[in-house]
């Protein structure tokens, strides 16, 4: 209930306002006015933030996808160049061999192991050495395996090394059955017009070196493939030399190329690839897109949440803005509408009282003739012997003496309400007061069988205050009672001490009762309960007004079907606010 207790007094006066209270619909429908203030300022603060939001979204997110790129890119041309450099320095290497050596010499055993000694020194990565003649028999061979004389002539690498005098082959097998690769040289012709081939066998593990230390960010992979997609060098991902890539061979491009692909597993990778010049390879750069991103998604994150915190921040700054823009406006209207009311109010019993003065004084002078002939007859009947003792006549006379009297009365009652319509501070006996007012409902409460019980403390001192607003309190409260009960109902007004400083009276009635929801807005004006039958919203509202003036406060409490209890509390010396603009809660 504390919690529940604690939201309730987040919520704006405003809130509970009923649209449809006054004529001016718009005026008054300030949920709407919140509303509609909160929905144009969201818009234009949240539009611009979303958007940029977007646009640093995508422009970071393109920024990163791009430098991956290029990255990748810059690692693919820096590999191609270190492969194509390790095989042109051999095959250029083998190509001055071939010039400078006659054929003759290195058919010599003893020497092409000499000049197989220099590569391995000066260059490295090479295994062995072998002379091939025109038939494609190896005429001298030095090296780890046993391969002299063997026949080349059906080999493809072979013819092409005669057809265009130099040949680097993809990794094969061949006679010694492990993966290797050749460069082959077309040597001069000799005297006898015979072709010769110089065939060095490279290192592979050299070889793989070159791409095995690469330092591949986000677990990237680097290999060789030939066309055909059949390893050259071992891959982390593929498996080893001589396996098959399950990735697509790209077209052939003369530059460097990056792309998107889907390896294997259906997962999203940046591939590098370089077309080897004069070889049969195809370099292959792979890097996962997801890993290569990761910073991407902390970015966004961050993007994500401070989106998120600044649109609640904007709402919650926005909410509060509207809220207290339109609690302003809701507090103007309710100023600007007690004011009409208050001089509405005013001007009304004004009017009434000029027109009670007015009646009160046309019927106070027949009433003088009235009163004065009948007195007359009355005398004349006493001094004549015969109509003195005719008690018929003399009860007339005096029935019209007592009906002036009672006339006069009800004049002056009319004369005091008159004369208490202007401000003016009195010592006031409530009791007193009660039954002037009382008096003008005399008659409705007999003819409605009403019963109005009394229970106003002897002891009860008297107060300042303005009679003329108490009257117009005391009447309104007892009329509205009137109205809230059947025929036989019963009326009680009380009055007692309260407190040291103030007197306390209520008015209470078993009606129809006030329910909940109604009951925090009966001040309000024009609201009321009694639409369908006249009424205008302004009975409680300006008797509100007038117990705020007189410095008192004023309750209430109803329960539906047992009637309600209106409790005012006034002070005892005067405390009047002269057309103070009187606030008041709705609950």
């Amino acid at each position: 209930m504390k919690v529940l207790t604690k939201l309730r007094r987040l919520i704006p006066e405003f809130w509970d306002t009923d649209p449809d209270a006054g004529p001016y619909k718009s005026l008054f429908n300030y949920r709407r006015i919140w509303w509609l203030a909160i929905g144009v300022l969201a818009v234009v603060a949240l539009v611009p933030l979303i958007v940029m939001t977007f646009i640093d979204y995508n422009v970071t997110r393109t920024s990163l996808e791009s430098e991956n790129l290029l990255r990748a890119a810059r690692t693919t041309s820096n590999t191609r160049r270190a492969v194509s450099y390790f095989l042109d320095e051999r095959k250029n290497a083998l190509k001055y061999v071939a010039i400078q050596e006659d054929v003759t010499r290195l058919a010599d055993t003893r020497r092409l192991a000499e000049v197989l000694e220099a590569l391995k020194q000066g260059f490295g990565g090479f295994v062995d050495l072998g002379l091939i003649d025109d038939s494609g028999r190896q005429v001298a061979y030095v090296g780890p395996y046993q391969l002299q004389g063997r026949d080349y002539s059906a080999q493809a690498w072979f013819q092409k090394a005669k057809e265009r005098g130099a040949f680097i082959s993809s990794v094969f097998r061949g006679y010694r059955d492990v993966p290797h690769l050749i460069v082959a040289i077309k040597c001069p012709a000799n005297s006898n017009g015979q072709q010769y081939v110089l065939r060095a066998t490279l290192d592979t593990e050299q070889f793989n070196n070159i791409l095995s230390s690469l330092d591949l960010s986000g677990g990237g992979d680097a290999f060789l493939v030939d066309v055909h997609g059949m390893l050259q060098t071992p891959s982390r991902w593929n498996g080893p030399v001589l396996s098959h890539t399950a990735l697509r061979i790209p077209k052939y491009s003369d530059t460097t190329q990056v792309m998107l692909a889907r390896d294997e597993t259906n997962r999203e990778v940046i591939v590098g690839y370089a077309y080897i010049t004069d070889t049969p390879f195809i370099l292959l750069l792979v890097k996962p897109t997801a890993e290569l991103m990761k910073p991407w998604q902390s970015i966004r994150i961050e993007l994500l949440w401070l989106l998120v915190v600044s649109v609640a921040v904007i709402l919650l700054v926005i909410a509060g803005v509207a809220t207290y823009m339109v609690g302003k406006i809701y507090l103007a209207d309710q100023t600007r509408a007690k004011t009409l009311h208050h001089m509405e109010h005013t001007n009304r019993m004004a009017s009434i009282g000029r027109l009670a003065a007015g009646v009160a004084h046309e019927i106070n002078n027949p009433l003088a003739i009235i009163n004065e002939k009948a007195g007359l007859i009355r005398d004349l009947f006493t001094y004549k012997k015969e109509y003195a003792e005719d008690v018929r006549l003399v009860g007339i006379v005096d029935s019209i003496i007592s009906s002036v009297e009672r006339c006069g009365t009800i004049t002056k009652r009319l004369l005091g309400f008159a004369r208490h319509i202007d401000v003016r501070v009195e010592q006031i006996r409530f009791g007193k007061l009660v039954e002037e007012v009382l008096g003008f409902l005399h008659k409705e409460a007999e003819y409605r069988s009403i019963t109005i019980d009394l229970r106003i403390d002897e002891q009860l001192p008297e107060f300042e205050s303005d009679r003329g607003k108490l009257q117009q309190i005391l009447l309104n409260l007892v009329n509205n009672a009137f109205q809230a009960m059947n025929d036989g109902g019963r009326l009680e007004v009380a009055a007692d001490r309260y407190g040291r400083d103030a007197i306390r009276f209520i008015v209470k009635d078993n009606g129809c009762g006030i329910p909940e929801a109604d009951r925090k807005r009966i001040f309000e004006p024009f609201f009321s309960t009694k639409k369908k039958r006249g009424g205008t919203g302004l009975g409680l509202s300006i008797t509100y007004g007038l117990v705020q003036e007189l410095g008192g406060e004023m309750t209430v409490e109803s329960e539906v079907g047992k009637g309600t209890t209106f409790a005012i509390t006034l002070p005892l010396q005067a405390n009047i606010k002269e057309g103070a603009n009187h606030e008041h809660s709705s609950g």
